[in-house]
This record gives C-alpha cells, sequence and structure tokens, in this order.
C-alpha cells in the first residue's frame, strides 16, 4: 500500500496540469494512468491532421507558455513535443498500466482509497491519499451509438479514435457519422485522399473560422456579455460563409460561446471542409441512419438507401467515473460531469477534486489545476495534512 498527499487519476494535459501545479507548491502526489503512456488520446488515439483550434496562448499549461517560435496553431506532433518537454521538466513520472477499479473516502481515516488493477502483473494494488483529483478528463471513453444491422456491415466500421488519414480510402464511399470537428476534419481528410465522401449533420451546427473563434475569446477578456460576442461572430460567420441551409446545414438559434458552455457543444472551427461541401465534393445527408442491411447497404429514415465501403463514427465520448468512484453524492453526476456549475466546479467534498471538466478545454483545464493545487496547499497549511 503507498500513502502519499493526493492522488491524481489520469495524465492526459489535465494531470500533467494538475501535477506540475502541486510540485510548484511542493505537494507529493501520484499519478495514475491505465494506458502505457501520457497522453494517451493526442498519442494513440487522434488522427494525424489533427491540430489545435485556438491560438497557443489560450493552450498552454501553467508555469510553461509555449516558446516564441510555436506555431500560432499547433500540429499535433508539435503539441505531444511540448507535453512531453512539460512532463520532463516539472519530473513527472506516471504510474502506467494501472486500471482503476475503485475510489472510496475512508471516514475513520479521513483517506481516500484507491484501487487499481496492475495491468502488466494482473495484481490489484492499493493507493491511499488525503486528497483525490479526477484528472481523467471529458473523453474518456468513446461511445459508438448501437444500430440495427451494424454487426453484419460487410466494410470497415470503426470510431473516430481508429482514424489516422485518409491514405488507403481512395475511391472507397465512407460516411463520417457525426458533424462535430472530429467529423469535419476526418471528412476532410478522406476528401483531400480522393474518397467519395459523405457526412451525417443531423443537428444545426455553427461554422466559425479560427479568427473568428480568437476574437470572440479576446472580446469576452474584456466582460462583454456573451450574448452580444455571440451576435457578432455569427455575424461575421453569415457575412463570410452565406446561407448554408442550401446544402443541408442549420444553424442554431443559440449562440456557439453559448452552446460551449452551457452543452459542451463546441462550433466547426472550418479548416476547408465547408469549401468542399459547396463544391459538391463531401456530400451532406442529415437523415439519421435507420439500420443496416445485407453487407454495406445503410438505410436512413427517409428511406434512403446508400452503399457504403466504411462508415467512421465521429460520435463522441463518454465517462467512466460512475463505474470506479464511489459514495461522491455532490462533485460529478452519473455521466462524470461536475454538478457543481461554473466557477465552482472543480471542487467536492472530503478533499474530492476534479480537473479538465469545464467544458473549457486546455484553458479551463490549467485554472482548474491551479485553483486545485492552490486550495490543497491552502488546507495543508491550515489543517497540516
Amino acid at each position: 500500500m503507498a500513502d502519499t498527499t493526493v492522488i491524481i487519476i489520469g495524465a492526459g494535459p489535465s494531470g500533467l496540469a494538475t501535477a506540475a501545479s502541486l510540485t510548484l507548491s511542493s505537494i507529493s502526489y501520484i499519478i495514475l494512468e491505465r494506458e502505457d503512456c501520457s497522453i494517451p488520446l493526442w498519442r494513440k488515439h487522434s488522427y494525424d491532421r489533427l491540430r489545435l483550434h485556438l491560438p497557443n496562448r489560450f493552450c498552454h499549461l501553467p508555469a510553461m507558455p509555449f516558446p516564441s517560435s510555436a506555431p500560432n496553431y499547433l500540429p499535433k506532433v508539435n503539441f505531444l513535443d511540448y507535453l512531453d518537454r512539460y512532463a520532463d521538466n516539472f519530473r513527472i513520472r506516471p504510474l502506467y498500466r494501472r486500471n482503476v477499479e475503485a475510489a472510496e473516502f475512508d471516514h475513520p481515516e479521513g483517506k481516500w482509497k484507491v484501487r487499481a488493477r496492475n495491468l502488466d502483473k494482473g495484481e490489484v494494488e492499493e493507493f491511499r491519499s488525503r486528497f483525490l483529483v479526477v484528472a481523467t478528463g471529458e473523453t474518456a471513453e468513446a461511445y459508438t451509438p448501437a444500430v440495427p444491422g451494424m454487426e453484419g456491415f460487410g466494410g470497415d466500421l470503426m470510431h473516430s479514435t481508429k482514424f489516422k488519414s485518409g491514405k488507403g480510402f481512395e475511391g472507397k464511399n465512407v460516411l463520417v457519422v457525426g458533424s462535430g470537428n472530429s467529423g469535419m476534419e476526418i471528412a476532410l481528410d478522406l476528401c483531400l485522399h480522393a474518397a467519395n465522401t459523405s457526412v451525417l449533420v443531423r443537428s444545426p451546427v455553427h461554422f466559425m473560422s479560427k479568427g473568428m473563434m480568437t476574437l470572440g475569446l479576446d472580446m469576452l477578456k474584456y466582460n462583454l456579455p456573451i450574448w452580444f460576442v455571440d451576435s457578432f461572430i455569427v455575424m461575421l460567420s453569415k457575412l463570410i460563409y452565406g446561407d448554408l441551409t442550401k446544402y443541408g446545414i442549420k444553424r442554431p438559434l443559440e449562440g456557439p460561446l453559448y452552446m460551449k458552455v452551457k452543452y459542451g457543444k463546441y462550433p466547426i472551427i472550418d479548416g476547408g471542409a465547408l469549401h468542399k461541401i459547396k463544391c459538391g465534393q463531401i456530400q451532406v445527408l442529415g437523415e439519421e441512419i435507420s439500420s443496416i442491411k445485407g453487407n454495406n447497404n445503410v438505410v436512413f429514415n427517409n428511406g434512403k438507401c446508400y452503399q457504403f465501403d466504411s462508415i467512421i463514427f465521429c460520435t463522441g465520448f463518454k465517462r467512466s467515473t460512475n463505474l470506479w468512484l464511489k459514495g461522491d453524492e455532490y462533485l460529478l453526476n452519473d455521466d462524470g460531469l461536475p454538478k457543481p456549475c461554473y466557477p465552482n466546479h472543480w471542487k467536492g467534498k472530503n478533499g474530492l477534486y476534479c480537473v479538465g471538466l469545464s467544458r473549457r478545454g486546455l484553458y479551463g483545464a490549467s485554472l482548474d489545476a491551479q485553483n486545485v493545487a492552490k486550495d490543497i496547499s491552502t488546507q495543508i497549511n491550515k489543517f497540516g495534512y
């Protein structure tokens, strides 16, 4: 049994930010990660053309800005290099291949007890700490909806976490299910690799350029009302992109920044997919899939049927915190997201915290990490844990 002051669950950007912030406050910790590396989503489960959608000044972790020579919008390889240097700089050494099976607060002892299976040895290890930080992020478990007949599909069927690039899809009919940023970027990549690409867009979506989003975030710094900022950048979107209904795309009634905060639904930061849609090189389908019949026939709710060689589900993620976190009735809901409203979302009871669940991206995770470290430091100084 290993004892420490803080246990951090997850070695993604949120976990690294928390570890660094605790180090700066001279607080001991253990960080547990179920994969065999840090930042596994970016390193192992993301497509090659992925890059940060916001300028790097919004995306660095605590106490280590990006160098002045860094690209403003970092590609995946540059961001991973930054995170590796970040871990080295703060001497962050996660315990890998530890799958947390239970975490529960022991009231008589006043400590958290965490049981994690060592996936290499097959043994269950126990760790104890006064404080527990859930840093598993918003993208813990890939989610693929069940579609009648999908088990009989004769082509390639995958979640976006398995997609790397459009290479190998040349000339194939490919359906991308999901119209978030991943869906649009994967559809673009497929199109650029000469795949016959269709994308399923069922819900209204906002299309924004990188400049529009950056301008909106900068405006919020001056305490302008979010409705005013949303109105302004939506007006810019309409001026630049025009009426998108003729291409099967509707704009939501609510603004992009409001939706990001309220629902965690990000606007699409256009990287070229919209141009391909307007040119007819990417087909937009607006009906929900009803079933899959035969080897490759996909039937939609309007009765139409199309043949596809591959289906890529860009349908997001769910969280699994509720499976292993025991006894928490205050901080996280059944979907693993905070019950308390922002900005009080990061602190629970009995020394429980969460980092990276504010739906404010890397910038929000950095703020969470610093708040958590400051609060733990205050409690240690006050109560002498």
